[in-house]
């Protein structure tokens, strides 16, 4: 190889970041979910204003894309008051391998498992969709198969 096309390789500008993959289920959020999407357009828009720099700003731009068409696609949800089984927005005591603890099935972009919210569209949310307390579920991760005891459901999201 020339050096003459070694240089010319060296000179190109880096690649455009990959895009973001947008998920295809439909974007179930919460009213907090809703206000977290709307804060990180506000707060990418604000990044935006005062980056510098060609992949800074192809790496803000390229995030941006992708909140606002979340944002363009959210459907807030709002928790039934007084749910009989498991769905969106409710908050869930589930015993699993004598362990009993706290969930709540919210959109995927809120998601945060070490805090308790898992998307709606997580394996164990599924499997616990429509389930009602003392029921019991198997479900399987990671090719084993455990019972997984509702205990209790409650109104309300995170931070709603």
């Amino acid at each position: 190889m020339s050096r003459a096309f070694v240089k010319e390789m060296e000179d190109e500008p880096p690649p455009p970041p990959l895009e973001r993959p947008v998920s295809a289920a439909p974007n179930l959020v919460t009213p907090r979910g809703a206000r977290l999407i709307e804060e990180k357009v506000a707060e990418l828009e604000r990044e935006l204003a005062g980056a510098s720099g060609e992949e800074a700003v192809a790496v803000l731009r390229r995030d941006l894309r992708y909140w606002v068409a979340r944002h363009a696609s959210m459907r807030i949800t709002s928790t039934d008051p007084a749910p009989r089984g498991v769905g969106f927005g409710v908050r869930v005591s589930v015993q699993r391998g004598g362990v009993t603890s706290d969930i709540t099935l919210v959109g995927e972009d809120e998601a945060d498992p070490a805090a308790g919210l898992i998307a709606w569209t997580a394996p164990l949310a599924r499997a616990l969709d429509g389930a009602e307390p003392g029921e019991e579920i198997d479900f399987t991760a990671a090719g084993r198969r455990e019972p997984v005891t509702v205990v209790a459901v409650a109104a309300g999201a995170a931070g709603e």
